[in-house]
């Protein structure tokens, strides 16, 4: 019997219904060109090192990656949101899942903050720098005490002024470490303009940048994601012009909220890819590794162990690909029931997460000892994808959600 020929190919996955144009297939080949040339050649060194250079977001920026989402008049290629998500599954390919949530981090937070909360003075000035990959962004929401209750936040901005002085601690802040600039959730107080005592109504968004006086941070230890620069930041008495104000004050957790969206469709569109890449990992292994005099690919409890995970991951993509034509809807203008978004995404998130580490965890197994040993890119597979069911609100938030929406 002729074998299924499961190698990767630069076509988009299959889908139930068309989803991606020509022109996306044609970026996807090029996306992935860029990441094997100028990532993968480089992934076992930087995690060594647990570093890799800045100068990459230049280089996805002068490739024009980094400006998918964003029109032409902040210096996007856009927008459009089938094309960011095509960069984003080709990314999470790479083998680092820190390269691409730093990377993705300046575009789909700190970007997308700006482009959606700010005015057109502020995404004029902001926006084309971290496009094109000069500066890196990054978004502070979550702090020591409070990580999906944002209601709970402790970070304030008083009024001093004309202006803000800024005081709090972040923590878990992606591109935290080394970002040039920083979207930061402050609550306001009702004597200083805040239109409610209630927590959600005084979260107001400010624009931080590294070299502001009283700004401190500290790069995180991570299990995984060893690559990213992850970090803590402590804002003293920083002083900030009211320009740096994005939105209304008391219109941050809306900005929030809205955004929510995408950071979690996004998360599930890379952990689908991830999970492909590391079953692809496992299998070619399995077809290498022999026991008993024959590999163990053909054993019928890793042939069924592989069908399984594949139709899992094919299960996991249909659902996020539903989150991501609901997503292109609603920004399209079109009538889209909000609460069947909300419910999605959330859906996608919750299933593609766990199903993620669950694939690196079986491809661990398959690779028996050798899967414990850090010359082999599995063991990074599990340690990166167990962050994606804290990450972006946690599974038990993602069914708090889903069970609201069945009116639970």
């Amino acid at each position: 019997m002729t074998p299924l020929d499961l190698r990767p190919t630069t076509a988009a996955p299959e889908t139930a219904l068309p989803l991606f144009r020509p022109e996306h297939d044609a970026l996807r080949a090029s996306a992935r060109a860029f990441v094997e040339r100028e990532i993968v050649p480089h992934v076992e060194d930087w995690e060594r090192a647990e570093d890799f250079p800045r100068e990459l977001f230049r280089r996805a920026g002068d490739a024009g990656f980094l400006g998918l989402r964003f029109g032409p008049e902040v210096g996007g290629s856009g927008p459009d949101v089938l094309a960011q998500a095509v960069w984003v599954e080709e990314l999470a390919r790479c083998g680092s899942g820190g390269v691409a949530a730093d990377l993705g981090a300046s575009v789909d937070l700190a970007a997308l903050y700006v482009a959606n909360a700010g005015d057109a003075d502020q995404r004029q000035a902001l926006l084309p720098p971290l496009l094109r990959g000069e500066r890196v962004g990054a978004l502070a929401i979550t702090e020591p005490g409070a990580g999906s209750d944002v209601a709970g936040l402790t970070t304030r901005a008083r009024r001093d002024g004309d202006g803000w002085r800024l005081d709090g601690t972040k923590v878990f802040i992606t591109n935290g470490s080394w970002y040039d600039d920083v979207v930061v959730a402050a609550k306001v107080s009702v004597a200083d303009g805040a239109p409610t005592e209630d927590p959600h109504g005084r979260i107001t968004l400010f624009l931080v940048r590294a070299d502001d006086p009283g700004c401190s941070r500290r790069r995180l230890p991570m299990l995984g994601w060893r690559t990213s620069h992850t970090g803590e930041l402590v804002f003293e008495d920083v002083r900030l012009d009211d320009d740096r104000r994005l939105g209304t004050i008391g219109g941050g957790f809306g900005s929030i909220t809205a955004a929510f969206a995408w950071e979690r469709l996004a998360m599930s569109l890379g952990a689908v890819a991830a999970a492909t890449h590391t079953l692809e990992l496992g299998i070619a292994y399995a077809q290498q590794r022999e026991a008993f005099g024959r590999p163990i690919a053909r054993f019928q409890v890793w042939r069924h162990r592989f069908a399984d995970l594949h139709t899992r991951i094919r299960t996991g993509r249909a659902l996020a690909y539903r989150g991501l034509r609901l997503v292109a809807a609603q920004e399209a203008g079109e009538d889209v029931d909000a609460t069947e978004v909300i419910r999605t995404v959330a859906m996608a998130k919750l299933l593609t997460q766990r199903l993620a580490f669950e694939v690196a965890d079986e491809c661990v197994q398959v690779h028996g000892g050798a899967g414990y040993m850090m010359e082999y890119p599995v063991q990074r597979a599990w340690r990166d994808a167990r962050l994606g069911p804290i990450g972006g609100g946690t599974d038990e938030i993602m069914r708090q959600l889903i069970a609201k929406t069945l009116g639970l």
